[in-house]
């Protein structure tokens, strides 16, 4: 019974700070991400040569920045994201959605799947794994030829 509890509890914890990363992502609150994110994340995103918010990233303040920087290439009211699946397993949860997009230089939108595996340990996120339609972000970034 008793680790039932503890994983219970972990899961819980788990739970509220990924909301509590939802809560501060939608309102773009990025001291409050600076706060959420651990001090070292290990951080995963597709690299993406043709998209100017996509590097690497590895503290907090990088991370947490990464939606500031997305909203400086891209048309804000334009931006959509759903999450349909949230699962907790322990320390780890999976989101799972679909997000779209228009960049600003360039007009064109970008539209597709995601999941994204969180790791939170002591209330901070550890791990950000984030899956998506890098081609049609790619797509989108790069100018028709004129």
């Amino acid at each position: 019974m008793g680790m039932d509890n503890t994983r219970q509890a972990t899961e819980d914890a788990t739970r509220t700070t990924v909301q509590e990363f939802l809560t501060a992502r939608l309102a773009a609150d990025t001291a409050r991400l600076t706060e959420l994110f651990a001090d070292k994340v290990d951080w995963l995103l597709a690299e993406n040569p043709a998209v100017p918010w996509i590097r690497p990233r590895s503290t907090g303040a990088e991370c947490a920045a990464q939606g500031e920087e997305l909203a400086r290439y891209t048309v804000p009211e334009d931006s959509r994201a759903s999450l349909d699946t949230l699962l907790v397993d322990g320390t780890d949860a999976i989101l799972m959605g679909s997000l779209s997009g228009t960049v600003r230089a360039t007009g064109k939108s970008f539209e597709g799947p995601y999941a994204l595996r969180l790791t939170v340990e002591n209330g901070r996120i550890t791990r950000h794994h984030l899956y998506e339609n890098s081609l049609s972000v790619a797509e989108a970034c790069i100018p028709d030829a004129s």
